[in-house]
């Protein structure tokens, strides 16, 4: 059997004050359908070809593929080939893009490895450059390739065709932990090959022989100085930039 119900019910309290309901906010991927843009992939596409092209020149021109490898611009040339592949295929599937914080790094590091060749391995004020007329016909135009014409490029799909507004400066400080694991292999390797062995140091100014390891290390924390800056950059540019995909109202 059950009780009774009571003919009075006391009344419940009021809650004070009014019940608001926290805002969901639903982000617009999950509701907009990305549209195929098949010169975007073929252009990112085109960029990859480019990345690889050059990576293969200086793999086959190099006397040890092994040494070639272990340079930061080969590295970077990579990965951006690989990014570049999978973008090309988001944009030409209608799929979602990348996230920005993995294509801004990309772009990162292939800038980075271009300042940093320009500025300071080539440059005639500068301490570190190299003799002019270095290297074979294919050397340098490995070089041209991996340090002028693909930065460009991949600056290029970044301002035109890329969402602005995804970066942020978090990202900065992450993006530089790629370049700080490098310095710690670069003097590893370095360490390991015997003294005296070629390509011993794969850049002057991380030269352990030549200049020690105080001057290396001040050299690599003005270099990292500069590339934090760089991505600050980044990160400022990319909120000002105006939208590729933002239709005109």
């Amino acid at each position: 059997m059950t009780a009774p119900i009571p003919r009075d019910i006391p009344d419940l309290p009021p809650i004070p004050g009014h019940v608001v309901l926290p805002p969901t906010v639903v982000p617009a991927r999950a509701v907009l359908i990305p549209a195929r843009r098949r010169l975007v992939a073929v252009f990112r596409g085109l960029i990859a070809a480019l990345a690889v092209t050059g990576v293969t020149i200086e793999l086959l021109a190099d006397g040890s593929p092994t040494t070639a490898l272990s340079h930061f611009t080969i590295q970077s040339g990579i990965l951006l080939a690989l990014v570049m592949l999978a973008s090309a295929r988001c944009a030409w599937s209608a799929h979602h893009p990348l996230p920005g914080a993995l294509t801004g790094a990309a772009l990162f590091y292939v800038v980075a490895a271009s300042l940093v060749h320009h500025v300071l391995l080539t440059h005639a004020s500068s301490p570190f450059a190299a003799p002019n007329g270095t290297g074979t016909a294919w050397q340098t135009a490995a070089t041209h390739i991996l340090h002028t014409a693909l930065p460009v490029a991949a600056a290029l799909d970044w301002l035109l065709l890329t969402p602005s507004g995804h970066l942020h400066l978090r990202h900065a400080p992450v993006w530089l932990l790629y370049p700080l694991a490098y310095l710690a292999f670069s003097l590893a390797r370095g360490e390991l090959l015997l003294p005296g062995s070629q390509d011993r140091y794969l850049y002057p100014f991380l030269d352990v022989d030549q200049h020690g390891y105080k001057i290396v290390l001040g050299n690599a924390l003005l270099v990292g100085l500069a590339l934090y800056a760089l991505a600050v950059l980044f990160v400022a540019l990319d909120h000002i930039r105006p939208d590729p995909l933002r239709r005109p109202r």
